[in-house]
């Protein structure tokens, strides 16, 4: 069976997708959370990046080729901006602690 065939994949590809979108739209109005709330929104941001570090490394593990595409291409965009894979979720990890830091 292809990667992408997987329902599997597919699901959790879906589910990634949707909860980025939910969660991009509750952080349109991150500045009006209150402390728990702010709390509760950093912490779901930190899994769900978690969530895409775990489905980005089964791209990568897989023997699959339109998975070991998909990864060159990610790569490949990603270079256009001076930065890596590993680099991307670097600063994303960065951003979550400088907003972390900003509740102290």
């Amino acid at each position: 069976m292809a990667f992408f065939e997987s329902e599997i994949v597919q699901d959790e590809a879906k589910r990634l997708f949707n909860d980025y979108q939910e969660l991009m739209k509750l952080g349109s109005d991150y500045g009006k959370f209150d402390r728990e709330g702010k709390k509760m929104f950093i912490a779901t941001m930190e899994a769900l990046m978690e969530r895409y570090r775990v489905f980005m490394k089964r791209f990568e593990l897989s023997e699959d080729f339109q998975a070991k595409m998909t990864v060159e291409q990610l790569r490949t965009q990603l270079s256009q901006f001076g930065i890596t894979p590993e680099q991307m979720f670097e600063q994303m990890n960065m951003t979550l602690e400088r907003m972390k830091g900003q509740l102290d």
